[in-house]
């Protein structure tokens, strides 16, 4: 086992996403199959709102928190393991530990960035850290390390001309990024696209300047996608699918009720006892419509990582990591 670091329209879209609702809801699995999975601090995974939205009712399908990742990394790692069924991390850390030999499979993009929805990279108003370029030589706090937002400040100066490790990074949990900021622990705190929670407190109370944004340096794009194992599918290929089938009707949900989601984001942060004032900051999960996901969202970090040399030409296939149920046999299909 190895682990790398690296809205007519709208009702017509309501209608649609209703029906996706209703089909996944007749699906049952062939067995009882319980999925242990970590969550993260500050919001919900896509599967964790089907549940709250009670779409596994009747499925036989069970999810089980079993504790808190730091990050996606961590959470690939107990995949890897087997302490858990599933994970989710950055698009580029899920290439990478599959490169370091994890038979993992990407299940559906988990999240992404597109206009409402990205990480952004703030510094103090006054700061005179404006631009990527103002990034070299400063320390930055991401929530972990190996993952979307290490990637990001790679790429981000790469682009602009400087070694991709001429920033600093320190790993911060979400909900001490502003603090750290504040107090100039260090010059620069990310909001990775899924602490948007977070990110709206820290912009309430102001003082703060945006830097840049990671759909700035790598467009709209899927950022992190929920991983299985391969063998895990292939010894419950329809539980695998029933599982997929409701965490993208989730994200579908979601897109098309924002405030009803923000609801029951706050109601289960509540129950966990987080701050569940937060969910109000709410964006989305800037996915596609259906929650799907196209080749780009992961030949974009094949070929970076391929330029640099951590892959081999060829040696990743989107087509190959991509969940199809077409490629595991599904009783009564």
């Amino acid at each position: 086992m190895q682990i790398s670091r690296r809205s007519l329209g709208r009702l017509a879209a309501l209608a649609a996403g209703m029906l996706l609702a209703v089909q996944a809801s007749t699906a049952v699995a062939a067995d009882q199959v319980t999925i242990r999975y970590l969550s993260s601090q500050g919001g919900l995974a896509p599967h964790e709102l089907a549940d709250a939205l009670g779409y596994f009712k009747d499925t036989g399908i069970t999810l089980q928190n079993v504790g808190y990742a730091q990050g996606g990394p961590a959470s690939l790692f107990a995949l890897a393991s087997g302490n858990v069924e599933l994970g989710g991390a950055a698009t580029a850390s899920v290439l990478n530990s599959i490169a370091g030999g994890n038979d993992f499979v990407a299940a559906y993009p988990s999240n992404g960035i597109d206009k409402t929805t990205e990480s952004v990279f703030y510094s103090l108003d006054g700061s005179p850290i404006k631009s990527i370029k103002d990034l070299a030589g400063k320390t930055i706090a991401v929530n972990t390390l190996g993952a979307h937002l290490d990637y990001t400040v790679r790429e981000a100066l790469h682009s602009v001309g400087l070694p991709e490790n001429a920033a600093k990074l320190v790993v911060v949990p979400g909900p001490q990024l502003e603090q750290v900021l504040r107090s100039k622990q260090v010059d620069v705190s990310a909001f990775g696209y899924w602490q948007k929670t977070y990110e709206g407190v820290a912009l309430k109370n102001g003082g703060l300047q945006k830097i840049v944004g990671d759909t700035d340096v790598l467009g709209e794009i899927a950022g992190g996608f929920t991983v299985l194992r391969r063998d895990w599918i292939r010894q419950h290929p329809q539980a695998a699918k029933i599982f997929v089938e409701k965490s993208q009707a989730a994200l579908e949900y979601a897109r098309l009720h924002p405030e009803e989601t923000k609801a029951l984001i706050a109601k289960v942060l509540a129950s966990r006892g987080e701050n569940a004032e937060i969910a109000q900051y709410f964006t989305g999960y800037g996915v596609r419509e259906g929650g799907k996901a196209v080749n780009r969202d992961l030949q974009f970090w094949i070929d970076i990582l391929a330029r640099d040399g951590v892959l081999k030409p060829g040696q990743l296939k989107a087509g190959d990591i991509l969940y199809d149920p077409a490629n595991f046999a599904v009783a009564g299909n």
